[in-house]
């Protein structure tokens, strides 16, 4: 069991799930991406439908910040939507780069199903992801 600092109650929690997933256990879910980061979510949303990527874009709404890449680096600001695995992704694994007007974003698909959205570049995401998720 992992004990961390929610930064936005300022309230210690224990998680129970993995201790790849970081969220307080008394929200039923992750935070939403739509939520939290609304311009990140719509600006996904149009990229995909963009890029041809209809089903892509279906599943944008309903994502939900499980974690985010612990790099390292300032420039990073990727965020996972789905448990992070120990390894590679496997060969259901591809990737779709979008070509966003700022900085770089590149989904992680695995099976059809979005399980990553690296985030390049993007000062202003990369502090609101650290912040929502410490």
């Amino acid at each position: 069991m992992l004990l961390v600092w929610w930064r936005l109650s300022q309230k210690p929690i224990t998680l129970g799930l993995s201790q790849r997933s970081v969220y307080p256990p008394d929200r039923s879910e992750p935070p939403s991406l739509r939520q939290v980061l609304p311009g990140l979510s719509q600006e996904l949303r149009d990229l995909l439908l963009k890029t041809g990527e209809p089903d892509l874009a279906d599943q944008v709404p309903g994502l939900r910040i499980v974690d985010r890449c612990r790099c390292g680096d300032d420039f990073c600001g990727t965020f996972y939507v789905r448990p992070k695995p120990e390894g590679a992704y496997g060969p259901d694994h591809r990737n779709v780069t979008l070509t966003p007007q700022e900085g770089m974003l590149i989904l992680d698909v695995v099976g059809e199903k979005i399980a990553a959205v690296e985030v390049l570049y993007r000062d202003d995401i990369r502090k609101a992801i650290e912040t929502i998720v410490p």
